[in-house]
């Protein structure tokens, strides 16, 4: 019996991602040990049977927490940012839980160890958004003098959300952390208090964002046990992008000592000509190698 899980979710739109981000964990021969599960939010009865032959489970994601209709308008893919915080309903037959999105793929099986180890004794695996190179982290809009309109991610999302002006300073300045790629053990009491979070950002704000500000909320509110990871377990390329180490054939840290990237993530998308990677597999960009020379290349898996 399989103790551990990744666990993702897709609509028919971001199958191929999905698809990738599986194969990218089948190619390590340390995933025969893990099981792989995914979360059904659209996808087509043909992708279901591809998908089928290739993972342990898939359980059709449901509204975990009522929202209104009128928000979802159709969007079956905004389960993912409600469903991800009930993963033990879904899949009750494991011990540990890492959730990667599907606009991810893994390119170390470090990253793994590292997120199951994370979360030893309760604790939330996840990785905040800075490191080094990252020069702004907020932005603020400056009226006179001294006096500026905060514009973080955190505090945008907790203003909207209507969570209080006292909870949403708390959150203002702290470091974001993005809810794309973490772990959590089956019994940790961060599951309970993420859902309580995630019952109040969805009653005023957007569905979309809302599950993030509900983990920033539990780690900095609430101060649920927190292993920070380094930012190679869940590199956003759309925040910084890495370079490419030619002789071993991998992406890596854009600063010495160029560590291998462990998970890229593409979230928010790799825009070119008007065009996202994660929708257009021949899009390429300029990336530096580790030698500083200029080459076209896609961040996704395999390409």
């Amino acid at each position: 019996m399989k103790k551990n899980v990744i666990i993702s979710l897709a609509d028919s739109n971001y199958f191929d991602l999905l698809n990738e981000l599986i194969d990218s964990i089948k190619q390590f021969k340390e995933s025969d040990k893990v099981a792989i599960c995914i979360l059904d939010a659209g996808l087509s009865n043909d992708q279901l049977k591809i998908l089928s032959s290739k993972v342990d489970e898939i359980k059709k994601a449901e509204w975990d927490i009522e929202v209104s209709a009128f928000k979802i308008k159709g969007k079956e893919w905004l389960k993912s940012q409600v469903s991800r915080a009930f993963l033990p309903n879904y899949f009750p037959n494991y011990e540990k839980y890492l959730w990667i999105d599907c606009d991810a793929w893994l390119n170390d099986w470090l990253a793994v160890d590292l997120y199951f180890k994370a979360c030893d004794n309760g604790k939330l695996g996840i990785t905040q958004t800075i490191g080094p190179g990252y020069k702004i982290m907020s932005k603020a809009s400056w009226l006179f003098g001294k006096l500026a309109i905060i514009k973080s991610q955190n505090f945008k999302h907790a203003i909207s959300s209507k969570i209080g002006i006292q909870k949403a300073r708390r959150l203002a300045f702290a470091p974001h952390i993005n809810i794309g790629v973490f772990s959590l053990e089956k019994n940790s009491k961060c599951w309970s208090i993420w859902q309580n979070n995630l019952k109040e950002t969805l009653k005023s704000g957007k569905i979309f964002g809302s599950e993030g500000l509900a983990i920033n909320m539990s780690v900095y509110i609430d101060n649920v046990d927190t292993e920070f990871l380094p930012l190679n377990c869940n590199w956003i390329a759309s925040n910084m992008l890495p370079k490419y180490d030619e002789k071993n054939s991998t992406f890596v840290e854009p600063y010495l000592p160029n560590y291998k990237i462990g998970i890229m993530h593409l979230a928010a998308g790799i825009w070119k000509d008007n065009k996202d990677m994660r929708i257009y597999k021949n899009v390429k960009i300029e990336i530096k190698t580790l030698d500083n020379l200029s080459i076209n290349k896609s961040l996704r898996f395999g390409l």
